[in-house]
């Protein structure tokens, strides 16, 4: 038997199980569904990190020497999809009790348990035509869980997750119709296959390329000027795929810039460029942009969903910047705000869940009655902030450092001050939720509103608890990771 097949299974086995699941007579009990699902988000995550180290490759199909879907995992292919098979495990978790209000939540979980195999496959993907084709999938299959509602606001949402997404997707598809005329190969190879001196190379066609590929998939990373579907598609998606939207789906953006930059033409190729300093306007701009209108929005949360338009730019900072240091910022912030940002959705979601509240002025008091949300909410708001010993001090430390040490006129000094700027808003957003929660009275009138439940249920908090405790932990206990990290930056810079 070919050993290389063991890469179809965390591929095929989260689709088989949501189809599986479509079926009514399946597990009619909602409660068997729910650990059935989270059975299977584990039994992924242990496929996810089998496949991905163990040196596998499998062709799907080939059309011609050139042109093949294929599926070759590496270390940057753990880093992604080992995160997002956590990320879908603890939201499977948290998932049971936040859906007990009663409605029918089977379609729901069918494209829940299908959406992380198509995003596994995303990415363990060999090569830029494997990658864009599950790219696509992961928009059909992630449309449904910002749509569950059905409501008016649902809908609309919808249809901006869709059209921003496809229109970033066929920018960033004309890109690799110039790449494919240009003769360069679409496989994905560490350090990029533009060498100095090569001959027959378009540079300024190829460079526009990058540039539409930049630009099209940082849509879905939610960079400036494509960000407009997060404040919208948020606030009305249910938590748990609010929080894989911003934290997870979002970095499936970023992973196919770094593809792009750093595999397919390589960073010598970019670096000192036209496209290097938009990249870097963009980003900049992005991260500043968000975070100020983070500061302004009452419901809470399109305030996170703004904040992550933010905080994903600052990894696209780091990758812009093409040096050693900023990359390894950007590959520990893209950990570290996942880690974060999910459990500050899955806290919103807990908030709303208890107490039916969805603006941020509305939880005053909210420490009094749910301690253990509001604690795992301040935590992971520190870490964004950038508090030490949390973990995203860590890596904006590494940003900033790698910006000052780029030499790129005025970016080297710019981009450490507008991420100053930034922590500032960021604090000004997130922690005076918690001031308010435990320092501040009720609301008068929040008794005869709030808290439908008297505890705050144990499913619930458990997610919280144990990605609270990352967030803070991996930044005192760093050095594995860093690491990791330092021999997927090795191979590219």
């Amino acid at each position: 038997m070919n050993k290389n097949l063991i890469l179809l299974v965390p591929v095929l086995l989260p689709v088989i199980a949501g189809i599986a699941l479509a079926f009514p007579k399946i597990f009619p009990e909602r409660k068997t569904r729910w650990w059935f699902v989270c059975a299977v988000c584990a039994i992924e995550l242990v496929f996810v990190f089998c496949a991905a180290g163990g040196g596998y490759e499998l062709t799907l199909a080939r059309f011609n020497d050139r042109l093949a879907f294929v599926l070759r995992p590496d270390a940057l292919s753990l880093l992604f999809g080992g995160l997002c098979a956590i990320m879908w495990l603890s939201a499977s978790i948290f998932s049971e009790k936040y859906f007990s209000h009663g409605k029918d939540e089977r379609m729901y979980q069918c494209f829940f348990l299908a959406s992380i195999g198509v995003i596994v496959a995303l990415c363990i993907s060999g090569n830029l035509v494997t990658m864009y084709m599950f790219y696509e999938m992961m928009t059909l299959f992630m449309l449904p869980l910002v749509v569950w509602e059905r409501t008016k606001e649902a809908i609309h949402a919808g249809y901006s997750f869709f059209f921003y997404s496809i229109a970033g997707a066929f920018l960033g598809l004309f890109g690799f119709f110039l790449f494919y005329s240009s003769k360069i190969s679409l496989e994905f190879t560490p350090g990029g296959h533009i060498t100095a001196g090569m001959a027959g190379v378009d540079r300024e066609l190829l460079l526009f390329a990058c540039f539409l590929g930049i630009v099209g998939f940082g849509s879905k990373a939610g960079m400036f000027p494509l960000h407009g579907w997060l404040p919208v598609a948020h606030p009305v998606a249910p938590a748990p795929a609010s929080a894989l939207l911003s934290g997870n789906v979002t970095k499936m953006g970023v992973l196919f810039i770094i593809r792009i930059i750093y595999y397919i033409v390589g960073a010598d190729f970019v670096r000192g460029t036209w496209v290097q300093n938009t990249f870097l306007v963009l980003t900049l701009l992005t991260i500043l942009m968000g975070s100020v209108i983070a500061s302004r929005e009452q419901l809470l949360k399109r305030r996170l969903a703004y904040s992550t338009v933010s905080q994903v730019s600052y990894v696209l900072f780091g990758v812009a910047l093409m040096n050693p240091a900023a990359m390894l910022g950007a590959l520990l912030h893209i950990v570290f705000h996942s880690v974060a940002k999910n459990t500050l959705f899955l806290s919103a979601g807990a908030f709303i869940h208890q107490t039916g509240f969805t603006k941020a002025s509305e939880l005053r008091g909210i420490g009094k009655r749910m301690p253990i949300t509001t604690w795992m909410f301040t935590l992971v708001s520190l870490t964004l902030v950038g508090i030490p010993p949390t973990s995203a001090f860590l890596s904006k430390w590494y940003l900033a450092e790698g910006s000052l040490t780029s030499a790129i006129p005025v970016f080297s000094y710019l981009g450490p001050a507008i991420l100053l700027i930034s922590a500032v808003f960021t604090a000004a957003y997130l922690l005076p939720i918690s001031v308010n929660g435990f320092l501040l009275g009720l609301l008068e009138d929040s008794d005869k509103k709030i808290f439908r439940r008297e505890k705050e249920p144990l499913g619930m908090v458990i997610p919280m608890i144990i990605l609270a405790a990352a967030a803070v932990g991996l930044g005192i206990f760093p050095n594995a990771l860093i690491r990791f990290l330092n021999s997927i930056i090795t191979t590219i810079l």
